[in-house]
């Protein structure tokens, strides 16, 4: 092998890393401001009350009145889902820009949707005498529905640039395969048979 192939298939694992690497990571373009927004929003939702004067802090920590409240563990569980996934792994896959981030982010994101809508039906199924869903609760629901469907968007258009990234890898190993076949075979120093060992025929 040449010196300039030694370097070009040097250069090329370098692309092909930095290929594999890019691909790891999305990039949100303006959906990230509206991310972070929303993020800001479901924090902000946690200071109001989500039932009664019993706010989403409360809930979450069980304090000043939850009890009273008769708080549902639905909404405790929703409670936490938006908050780790909603807020923490929203954020860390804004400043990391991970893909596998991004996809726990809209896991946990569309679980806590489902966990929401349980939390509103159990305050407004909730006995006589008890507050129903509040303000805070009804934010935070429909903020994380909001964040599902952006992360969804976000994750399914890396995926569809991943998918073409790989199949244009494929081809182009593929390609270089061929190409290295048929050198081989155009060689003529492959095409001579191998020189035996020992005396030449007819010798004594």
């Amino acid at each position: 092998m040449s010196r300039n192939e030694g370097e070009f298939d040097a250069f090329r694992d370098d692309i092909e890393a930095a290929e594999r690497r890019i691909a790891r990571e999305i990039e949100p373009g303006a959906r990230a401001l509206v991310v972070a927004v929303l993020v800001f929003v479901l924090i902000g939702s946690f200071a109001l009350p989500h039932t009664g004067d019993v706010r989403g802090w409360d809930v979450l920590f069980a304090t000043h009145g939850a009890g009273k409240a008769a708080i549902a563990l639905p909404s405790r569980v929703f409670s936490w889902l938006a908050l780790v996934f909603g807020v923490g792994f929203s954020m860390l896959a804004l400043l990391t820009r991970r893909w596998a981030l991004a996809w726990i982010a809209l896991a946990g994101s569309a679980v806590a949707c489902a966990a929401g809508l349980l939390a509103v039906w159990s305050r407004q199924t909730v006995a006589h005498g008890h507050p129903g869903p509040g303000v805070g609760l009804v934010v935070a629901w429909i903020t994380i529905i909001l964040l599902t469907f952006h992360w969804a968007r976000v994750v399914w258009s890396r995926t569809i640039v991943q998918l073409a990234a790989e199949e244009q890898r494929r081809k182009a190993a593929a390609h270089e395969q061929a190409r290295t076949l048929l050198e081989t075979l155009d060689d003529p120093n492959s095409a001579q048979p191998p020189k035996p060992n020992g005396t030449a025929p007819g010798s004594v």
